[in-house]
């Protein structure tokens, strides 16, 4: 757990890893693409606006998986103090309201057709949008504080504060009387999809992942270099001030 634990360990395994996780990325997105839109037939209902599923669903849950990461980044650093923790909680924000914008915005313009309106104050709709405010919170916090050691403390406990929206989003459909369909995919006796939207949606969901995955490597390689910066720049300020200091 050391080895993991260590900064340089993590940037040059990174350095190898990613290349292998973008041309991943880029493959499985080539197959989930065409699948989604060649493959895929028009739903009988829904007809071509059912493609919006290929979007939507995977950055849904990418939204609630990458919230999940930063609730286990921020139990490292609250009690194991992981080196890494913070950076992975830091680098995981950003990248999560992306997805949970995304999942807002598309399911926004898949609700038109169905339910005749954009928008609807529905109990999945208002908890991922207070998902998506809880990523906005964890991000100005950060910025707000300018001790980097205080900020990831504070940071690690709205976002473990904030999990309980987690469960909520997920059975929303079952608690309340929703508009929003209830799971048709991870649910007790099978998915309800039939193979021919199934299997392309799950090809995008595994792109979705990799992709998440390259791009929170990325991300916490970049904070990692600019802590390292600023360490230095720390250091350097310091060895210019003693000499003064000694005079």
């Amino acid at each position: 757990m050391l080895r993991f634990a260590n900064p340089t360990w993590f940037m040059n395994f990174s350095a190898r890893l990613l290349p292998w996780l973008v041309g991943l990325t880029a493959l499985l997105f080539a197959i989930g693409l065409y699948m989604s839109f060649f493959t895929a037939p028009p739903d009988y209902q829904q007809g071509e606006t059912v493609r919006i599923m290929f979007i939507h669903v995977p950055s849904a849950w990418l939204a609630m998986m990458c919230y999940g990461l930063i609730a286990v980044s921020s139990i490292g650093l609250l009690v194991w103090r992981h080196p890494l923790a913070d950076v992975s909680a830091k680098a995981a924000a950003p990248i999560g309201a992306v997805f949970t914008f995304t999942a807002l915005v598309t399911g926004s313009l898949w609700g038109k057709p169905m339910w005749g309106t954009y928008w609807v104050w529905d109990a999945r709709l208002t908890s991922v949008l207070i998902l998506f405010f809880l990523y906005l919170g964890l991000i100005a916090l950060r910025n707000a504080i300018d001790d980097e050691v205080q900020a990831g403390k504070l940071s690690a406990i709205l976002a473990l504060v904030g999990t309980v929206i987690l469960p909520i989003i997920k059975f929303s459909v079952n608690w309340w009387n929703t508009l929003h369909q209830p799971a048709s995919v991870m649910r007790m006796g099978g998915s309800t999809l039939h193979s021919s939207i199934l299997y392309p949606l799950l090809v995008m969901a595994v792109a979705f992942t990799v992709l998440f995955f390259a791009l929170h490597m990325k991300a916490m390689r970049n904070e990692i270099l600019r802590r390292r910066v600023a360490a230095l720049r720390i250091t350097q300020v310091d060895e210019a001030m003693t000499p003064q200091a000694a005079e």
